[in-house]
């Protein structure tokens, strides 16, 4: 289940070098409390999709670190950066959807409903050492989304229609 829309001539590869014909990628849920590593650990907070969202992705959105677009509530649409998995560094047991919206807000939004929009895939997932290279690497995907998502093929989803809209299509059905 999924909504596509025209991304110029781009061609978007999965870690396996197979074409991902699921992006961009249109997702609506409800914020849910994650594992509380985010902001507390890594001083990175992240948005977290119940399981309901997680378990129907698309077979070709295979884990790994993504970009794309994010809107809180229908408010403003933001850049952010997402980690689908099971953090190899922390050995989750469970496999989330944890979106970090370029942006600081001022307070929680647990509950909201969080609207994302997958456009590319930055790296696969992958063990640190420590908590400091992961905080390094967090970083480093999040200036490669800042870039990529300057372009004006990407740039183009952040007015779509979707992010006006909150309809009960909690499921990309917009």
């Amino acid at each position: 289940v999924g909504r596509k829309v025209a991304v110029s001539a781009l061609t978007l590869l999965s870690p396996r070098g197979a074409v991902m014909k699921s992006l961009p990628y249109f997702c609506r849920g409800d914020v849910v409390r994650g594992f509380g590593r985010g902001s507390k650990e890594l001083g990175i907070p992240t948005a977290n999709f119940p399981d309901t969202v997680v378990d129907n992705l698309p077979a070709d959105i295979t884990t790994g670190i993504y970009y794309g677009w994010a809107s809180v509530a229908n408010g403003d649409v933001h850049k952010m950066v997402m980690s689908i998995g099971w953090n190899p560094y922390y050995k989750n047991t469970k496999k989330s959807m944890e979106t970090h919206i370029i942006h600081s807000f001022k307070e929680d939004f647990y509950g909201e409903i969080l609207s994302i929009v997958i456009v590319g895939y930055i790296r696969p997932e992958k063990t640190f050492e420590s908590v400091d290279a992961l905080i390094t690497a967090i970083y480093s995907d999040i200036s490669e989304a800042k870039e990529k998502l300057d372009l004006p093929e990407y740039r183009s989803i952040k007015d779509d229609n979707f992010f006006r809209s909150l309809e009960n299509n909690i499921m990309n059905g917009h």
